[in-house]
């Protein structure tokens, strides 16, 4: 990554910077969503670690009363911009929401490795503002809220919409969606494909599904004790997220001088559970639908981004899954969501094929920890030369490299930015 690439990364950081959050991408997504903050301050820390502490901050802000982070904090005055908006969940009107206008659902819980990291940038900073005793607090909510409200006799979180698990049309949720026979009409409002082609984002059928189901978790109150909800699911990228945060509480908790033996007993026990998601026959992991009881036996990115957590079993086979002809490491760009050689595979829509630079990184850094340097400043380097020859897309062909999605992609460029640093100055790890 060269200074012009550096530069043209912190450029799309700064465009999209809204005074005390960052929005994804102008356009497309003009609030605040929550994985991507913890994403983008990531890479905001080696531009301002001043700006990542309040990135993070202002996501803590809107925190639920229950210890949930919201998936989305809107921007009231550009609601119609974006559906399903403010309008639609009237979280104003739900027990213990705050007060801002936010989503009722969750996304992967990733706040707690990057309030980490944020602090280790500028540890002095850090400190002189209390940042991390704040995150602290709000980080053990969030993960509380998880251990209480969405954890079952599996010792799994399971995600009740395909949007919390931030791969809204996996294939995971193929099956289970076609269950559900409800259907949000025949009306869809879709403002984003004002600002993508079609073809690359999730149909209209999928859209109706998705709203219907936001429609039904809202008008419980968001609280979790619908018994008959008919679409929930185990990921595997959700709970290694969970796993390698709670190892990254741990070392927030040490730094406190709080005793890290409760998250690093709730890390393990999350790694332990996660064995039954695993399918020796495809060498990852993969979803369970807790409604049917199945497994969702598919290939995708989110099957192998448990490599993120230390001491995990199936380490080798998870390596030959990404080397060989499913994900072609080294050979395809970045790093596939979906299987290349399934029926499933579509090389431009969404998280059906596409190459996305965020579990790019997950790999990258997998990769470094396990000692694989080369291969992780090859997966880094090849983040940095998309990005900045398109334009910090939002994903890529996995085939040709081709952008996919918008652009100026807010952690496109804040990632990319991350492993330059990292495995190519300093070669820190986490």
């Amino acid at each position: 990554m060269s200074d012009l690439a550096i530069a043209a990364a912190t450029r799309v950081l700064a465009r999209n910077w809204r005074g005390s959050y960052t929005v994804p991408a102008a356009g497309l997504y003009p609030h605040q969503w929550s994985w991507d903050s913890a994403f983008i301050a990531i890479g905001l820390r080696h531009i301002s670690p001043r700006r990542a502490q309040q990135e993070l901050d202002t996501i803590f802000s809107a925190q639920w009363g229950d210890g949930r982070l919201p998936q989305i904090v809107f921007n009231p005055r550009l609601d119609v911009q974006y559906s399903p908006g403010a309008a639609f969940w009237r979280s104003d009107l739900i027990p213990n929401s705050p007060p801002v206008p936010t989503s009722g659902l969750i996304q992967p819980p990733n706040h707690a490795l990057a309030a980490l990291l944020v602090h280790q940038a500028d540890p002095e900073a850090s400190d002189r503002r209390r940042f991390l005793p704040r995150a602290y607090d709000r980080l053990r909510a969030w993960h509380g809220y998880l251990a209480r409200r969405r954890t079952a006799a599996s010792g799994l979180v399971h995600v009740v919409h395909p949007w919390e698990s931030g791969m809204d049309n996996s294939p995971y949720w193929d099956a289970p969606l076609a269950a559900i026979g409800d259907t949000f009409g025949e009306d869809i409002p879709r403002p984003d494909l004002d600002h993508a082609d079609a073809s690359h984002r999730p149909s209209n059928a999928e859209y109706g599904k998705y709203l219907s189901l936001a429609a039904r978790y809202r008008d419980h109150d968001c609280d979790d004790r619908d018994d008959g909800h008919p679409f929930v699911l185990e990921d595997p990228a959700v709970n290694a997220l969970y796993a390698r945060s709670e190892w990254a509480l741990g070392q927030i908790a040490e730094l406190l001088g709080h005793d890290p033996a409760p998250h690093v007993e709730r890390a393990r026990a999350i790694t332990a559970s996660l064995g039954s998601l695993w399918v020796p026959e495809l060498g990852c992991y993969v979803a369970r639908d807790v409604v049917s009881g199945q497994l969702q036996r598919f290939r995708t990115v989110s099957g192998v981004a448990p490599l993120l957590i230390p001491d995990l079993p199936h380490t080798a086979e998870l390596l030959a899954t990404l080397e060989g002809e499913h994900f072609a490491l080294g050979r395809a760009a970045l790093v596939p969501s979906h299987d290349l050689t399934a029926p499933t595979f579509d090389s431009a829509r969404y998280w059906r094929g596409p190459s996305w630079f965020n579990t790019a990184w997950l790999i990258a850094e997998a990769l470094h920890e396990r000692g694989f340097a080369e291969e992780a400043r090859g997966l880094a380097s090849r983040m940095a030369d998309l990005g900045l020859e398109h334009d910090f897309p939002e994903y890529v062909d996995p085939h040709s490299g081709e952008p996919r999605g918008t652009l100026r992609f807010s952690w496109t460029a804040a990632l990319s930015l991350d492993l330059y640093e990292r495995l190519h100055t300093r070669g820190e790890t986490l």
